[in-house]
């Protein structure tokens, strides 16, 4: 059975509600989000995310949320989550990897697209 994009963006539309939360990986997070960057203090590596509202099939990030990242770690992934801490992990993307850091920095999201085809 084919979807339309009234069914895709109904489906979007409620990832949007509920992945919240971006993040941080050096390496493949999986389907459980592992090797995330955490930080013990505030803002714990997580930033929010926001989304505009899906169309023909496509979400699109409507902030830069901008990450902490100690002195020494690699960005290779990010990955989206309910929660700042804890929470439902809900999947990643691939990025051109950016690091080892050579001191605590900060890794930007300029642009996380979702399409289902």
């Amino acid at each position: 059975m084919a979807l339309n994009d009234t069914s895709l963006d109904l489906m979007l539309d409620a990832l949007r509600a509920v992945a919240v939360w971006v993040s941080a990986h050096d390496g493949d997070p999986g389907t459980t989000g592992v090797n995330e960057h955490v930080i013990s203090t505030a803002p714990y590596g997580r930033e929010a995310i926001t989304w505009t509202a899906s169309s023909g099939g496509a979400l699109d990030s409507s902030n830069t949320p901008v990450m902490t990242i100690n002195d020494g770690d690699t960005v290779d992934y990010v990955g989206l989550w309910s929660a700042e801490t804890a929470g439902t992990f809900y999947g990643s993307d691939g990025v051109t990897p950016e690091g080892p850091y050579g001191t605590d920095g900060t890794y930007t999201v300029t642009d996380f697209d979702i399409t289902i085809t």
